[in-house]
């Protein structure tokens, strides 16, 4: 039997997917499309410009963020560039992440963004965090003390491999 749906009720389906998401997600997924567009354009710059423009895009991001995100993420940028040289800043959804060959290793996000009390410190499957079955990917961040700081350097040191 073939379906007598209306073009109206297959409207209706199509705003029910579209509300799905929340407005800070549907504008972090086109925060992420500028960002493959921004990426797209430097395809022909040296790595050198490619980088020096991707950590640039993150410091301007990390500005954008208010005060108390903005401190969050101006050290825990500090710490990952000071334990993981090698991971190279980028923007991720329109937040500040740290990538190995591309890939996203780990990233912040701003209690701000998605209108949550805490910023949150995130690792992605292609962190080296494995510790038996089960494993912290993510952390809630409020504050950082010098004991945390230390601690995310480590967590960022062996993450990045």
């Amino acid at each position: 039997m073939q379906s007598t749906k209306s073009s109206a009720e297959n409207s209706d389906t199509s705003t029910e997917q579209h509300n799905a998401f929340s407005a800070e997600e549907r504008a972090a997924m086109k925060e992420h499309a500028q960002e493959q567009k921004k990426a797209a354009a430097r395809r022909g710059s040296s790595r050198a410009e490619k980088e020096a423009a991707a950590e640039r895009d993150v410091l301007a991001k990390i500005a954008e963020m208010p005060e108390a995100d903005r401190v969050l993420a101006e050290r825990i940028h500090d710490i990952v560039r000071a334990a993981a040289p090698d991971l190279a800043p980028k923007l991720w959804y329109g937040m500040p992440a740290y990538a190995r060959d591309g890939k996203v290793v780990c990233h912040f996000q701003s209690a701000q963004k998605f209108k949550s009390r805490y910023a949150t410190l995130g690792f992605s499957d292609q962190a080296a965090l494995d510790d038996g079955t089960m494993w912290p990917t993510a952390y809630a961040l409020k504050e950082l003390t010098a004991a945390d700081e230390q601690r995310i350097g480590a967590l960022v040191r062996k993450a990045a491999g």
